[in-house]
Parts: C-alpha cells; sequence; structure tokens
C-alpha cells in the first residue's frame, strides 16, 4: 500500500484539515465557510484557456483529498515511466524510480474492472473522437447510436482531453486510459469506460509518457461479463 510522501503529505495537509479550522473572518449567518485550498492545488486544477477546447475549473475541496494529484511512496520494481493502474482503490500510479511514484484519482467503468495484465501505450491522441462499440449501442441505442459514426472532440465527448490506447502484441485491446466529461465520476464506479481521470490530470499524464511505456494493470477490480462496451 502506498503512502503519502512528505512532499505529497505537506501539499495534501491544508486539505485534509480544512474541516478542523475556522473560515477567515466572522461567519456569515446562512451561508455555508468554504473550505481552505492549497493554492498549489488551486494552480493545478485551474483553467485551462490555451486548450483546442478551453477546460473550465473546478474546486479540489469539492474532491475528497487523497483523488487529488500528489506523490506518494510507491517501492516497485517496475521501471520508472511505467503506469500502474489499481481499478480497485480507484489510483493510477506514474512510477518515478525513487520509491515514489506520481498518483491520479481515476474512476473506473465495467471495462475497467474486466481488463487485466500487461499492455503498452500503443497511441496517444489529444482530444479524441469516441466511437461507442456495437455492444454499447445494443445496450443502450437512443444514448449511443447517434453517434455510431464517432462523437466530435469536446468538452462533452466522454474521452476527454486526451487518451492513451493500450495495445499488446501489436493489437489494440481496446482498454482506454482517458479524461472525462464528468469530474463527479473520479472515485466512482462507473456505467461503462475503462479508467478515467480528470482533464487536467490525463494532459498531465499524456505529458509524462511516450509510445510505448508500459502499463500494468492489477488484479484488484471486480469480474465483469464479456464483450462489454469499452470507451
Amino acid at each position: 500500500m502506498s503512502k503519502v510522501s512528505r512532499r505529497g503529505f505537506l501539499a495534501l495537509a491544508p486539505l485534509a484539515l480544512a474541516a478542523c479550522t475556522s473560515s477567515r473572518g466572522m461567519p456569515v449567518a446562512g451561508v455555508e465557510p468554504m473550505p481552505y485550498v492549497d493554492p498549489l492545488y488551486l494552480e493545478m486544477y485551474g483553467a485551462m484557456p490555451e486548450e483546442k477546447f478551453p477546460i473550465p475549473a473546478f474546486n479540489p475541496a469539492r474532491v475528497r483529498p487523497e483523488l487529488l494529484r500528489q506523490v506518494v511512496y510507491y517501492p516497485t520494481s517496475e521501471r520508472p515511466g511505467t503506469i500502474i493502474v489499481d481499478p480497485g482503490a480507484k489510483f493510477l500510479y506514474l512510477t518515478r524510480g525513487d520509491g515514489q511514484a506520481i498518483r491520479y484519482g481515476v474512476g473506473v467503468g465495467r471495462a475497467g474492472y474486466d481488463y487485466q495484465g500487461e499492455a503498452y501505450i500503443g497511441r496517444k491522441a489529444a482530444w479524441p473522437t469516441w466511437t461507442p462499440t456495437a455492444t454499447m449501442i445494443a445496450e443502450n441505442p437512443e444514448l449511443n447510436a447517434p453517434w455510431a459514426n464517432g462523437k466530435p472532440p469536446g468538452l462533452d465527448n466522454p474521452l476527454g482531453a486526451r487518451a492513451l490506447y493500450l495495445f499488446q502484441n501489436g493489437r489494440d485491446t481496446l482498454y482506454r486510459i482517458h479524461g472525462n466529461n464528468d469530474p463527479a465520476s473520479i472515485g466512482q464506479s462507473v456505467s461503462s469506460g475503462c479508467v478515467r481521470l480528470f482533464n487536467q490530470d490525463i494532459i498531465d499524464l499524456y505529458n509524462r509518457v511516450t509510445v510505448g511505456s508500459k502499463v500494468v494493470v492489477l488484479n484488484t477490480g471486480l469480474a465483469a461479463p464479456n464483450d462489454l462496451g469499452y470507451i
């Protein structure tokens, strides 16, 4: 089990202590005081107006602190730059080679539980097009059939701002690590999809890995039936 590093803990501490501290100044009757948020996280999850589709900021105080991007102790024999996905814990780790890793909170769909083992990044895409599988269309034709030929990139696209496509032996596994169009889904088990991150986090991860980077998906999820619709 990973432990938060001193650096990661110091960044996380203001959020963890927010519930124990009073708001600045006198409280206003009927108004719930906003918890203190470290400026580091406000910047980390701030707006990204330079993107092709400008990404809005979201308030980190509304997220469980452990789901925010942070450096943690994570001893592993895997090489630096390896992605390790723990579906059960809702975490993704990017190993650093110093006994530490960058940890990201994730949301995991049924397809995310269905896949396990080793793969590698076979393709990377910024603002990808999303195309539902035949299974997804059959399961929910009203929602998915209109996009049978692909849903254009954008903030409402299920893949979000970036996507990493996992391959084995030169073939697409249909397993994806991607952004999202619903920040509230991070840390949750969602109805479909593989592994989704906050858009700010998938952009950070996308910039740190290359095509060919190793990915390990741990067997910590729940068994899922075959032929699920993957995102």
